[in-house]
This record gives structure tokens, C-alpha cells and sequence, in this order.
């Protein structure tokens, strides 16, 4: 097993070459910190690499072999002190704090999108939203944030300094989106619509499609359309 005291210190990512860890491992950084939290949330102070690997479905090597990359994070014997990990997990990921992001599509996922706290509780606040509907210009998403019109988004990224953006917008339009979101000075995306944008190579982009990964899903079922 391994364990880890509030007494010991861990590297942050700034010591840590970005492009020397796969970025798999970066993608389940986000996973350990979810299961660490819910733990904590149930009352556990100690968890050893098995036990989260349990409830992962992934081994308890790999999880070492992940946060190797960014330090030792204690001896063998005991479990992850639990709130230690969250914290040293948190500054590995920047969200130690809260990102302000900005919301462009005031559709009915835009409005779910706004009105989910999930954001807030984990590092990511929506301080504006956007829409090119002149019908909902002035209407507010979750009751707080007012919708504005797209023409407004290069102002709003530089007064809240944002560099997180989020698409709920029709395939159609994406690209153009995003063009305005990158001229604005956006350096991430979270892209809802079913297309693949073609942004320049700094611009870090995530791709959220339900259907790519239910077909995923559907590939190891036994077929069952409708007739």
C-alpha cells in the first residue's frame, strides 16, 4: 500500500515537463480526485491504492504508476491520507480555485448546462452566456447569469480574464464559435456540438458527444433495434 501525511509535500504540474506525462494519465487524474472526494464525503481519512483501484475497476499499480509522475507521495504501509491527496490532486490539476468560464448557447442544454452546481463545486464558475437568438438576449440562465449577444464575448473574456469556454451550440455553427472564442483569447474549449473543429495547435480541446459514446456502448451488446 501507500501512504502519505499532511506533513509531506508533492511537486506541482508547474515542475513537471506538461508534454513528458501521456495525457491518459492526466485524464484520470480527474477520476481519483472524484472517488478521493466521495470518499471523504462517506468518512474515510485513509485509502490505499487498492481500494480506490476496487472502485475504479483499475489496478492499484496503475494508480501508482499515475501519481508517480508528480511525486512520492508517501511510504508503504499504510493508505493516501485522503484530504492529502484531494488537496495535492487539486493543485495538480489548477483547481485549487475557481475558473471563471464562459457559456456560449442558451438552448435547453445551455440552461441545463448553467443551472448543474457540479461546476462550481469543483473548480469552474459560468460568468456569462452567450446566444445569437435576438429572443434571448436579456433572459437569464439559472436565474443570475443575463444572456448576451455574441458580439459581446471578446469583452467579457478579458474583463473576467477567461480562458475556458463552453459550446452548446448546433454543429453548424461551431466553427465559427469557436473561431470568435479563440480570436478572444480562449485557450480552452468544452465542445458540445457533433463536429471536429479545426483550431490551432495551443488550443486545448475537449469533444462531450452522448451518441459517440453510446455507440461506443452499443458495439459490445447484443443487438436489440426496434422493429
Amino acid at each position: 500500500m501507500d501512504s502519505s501525511t499532511l506533513e509531506e509535500t508533492t511537486p506541482a504540474l508547474a515542475s513537471v515537463a506538461r508534454d513528458a506525462i501521456p495525457d491518459i494519465v492526466i485524464g484520470r487524474l480527474p477520476v481519483y480526485l472524484r472517488t478521493l472526494k466521495l470518499l471523504a464525503a462517506e468518512g474515510h481519512e485513509v485509502a490505499s491504492s487498492q481500494e480506490l483501484g476496487e472502485r475504479l475497476g483499475i489496478s492499484s499499480a496503475q494508480i501508482r504508476k499515475d501519481l508517480s509522475h508528480f511525486g512520492e507521495f508517501g511510504k508503504q504501509g499504510t493508505g493516501y491520507n485522503v484530504a492529502y491527496l484531494c488537496k495535492q490532486l487539486e493543485k495538480i490539476l489548477k483547481v485549487d480555485c475557481i475558473w471563471p468560464v464562459v457559456l456560449v448557447g442558451a438552448g435547453y442544454l445551455g440552461h441545463a448546462l448553467a443551472a448543474y452546481n457540479g461546476f462550481e463545486n469543483r473548480g469552474f464558475r459560468i460568468v456569462a452566456a452567450f446566444d445569437n437568438d435576438p429572443k434571448k438576449i436579456g433572459l437569464r440562465l439559472a436565474d443570475s447569469i443575463e444572456i448576451e449577444p455574441d458580439s459581446n464575448i471578446a469583452a467579457n473574456v478579458a474583463k473576467h480574464k477567461c480562458q475556458i469556454a463552453i459550446m452548446a451550440v448546433p454543429a453548424e455553427v461551431a466553427q465559427g464559435v469557436a473561431d470568435m472564442l479563440i480570436e478572444a483569447g480562449i485557450k480552452g474549449i468544452l465542445c458540445y456540438a457533433p463536429i471536429t473543429l479545426n483550431v490551432p495547435k495551443d488550443i486545448r480541446v475537449e469533444y462531450i458527444d452522448p451518441v459517440i459514446q453510446i455507440q461506443h456502448m452499443t458495439f459490445y451488446l447484443d443487438k436489440g433495434c426496434l422493429e
